[in-house]
């Protein structure tokens, strides 16, 4: 059975702020589109296999269990609930910043 993907508020806040960097940075909407839509397309392989993605230390000490996969410089970080069939992403971490970031409050 399909999972569906969820995303958090928090994701979604990440996902305009890389977008609005790519855009101001790079001054192309077309580069910071392509980016995003990578970035929004690779939850997808996780439909059918949620459990491909490796678990995140960085979040082991979390009554929650977060998976992710990388996608360009990102991490897209995520939790499985098997009983209602949902991905929910959590967080799209750049990977380039210092990993101890990654519990920062969300």
């Amino acid at each position: 059975m399909k999972y569906r993907v969820i995303w958090s508020e928090f994701s979604e806040k990440q996902i305009d702020e890389i977008f609005n960097y790519y855009e101001n940075t790079s001054k192309s909407h077309q580069v910071a589109l392509k980016i995003i839509t990578r970035i929004l397309l690779a939850p997808e392989k996780l439909i059918h296999n949620p459990k491909i993605g490796q678990r995140e230390l960085f979040l082991e000490n979390r009554s929650i269990q977060y998976h992710y996969i990388v996608e360009s410089n990102y991490k897209i970080i995520y939790s499985i609930d098997d009983e209602n069939k949902y991905i929910k992403i959590a967080d799209v971490f750049d990977t380039r910043q210092n990993p101890e970031k990654i519990e920062r409050e969300k």
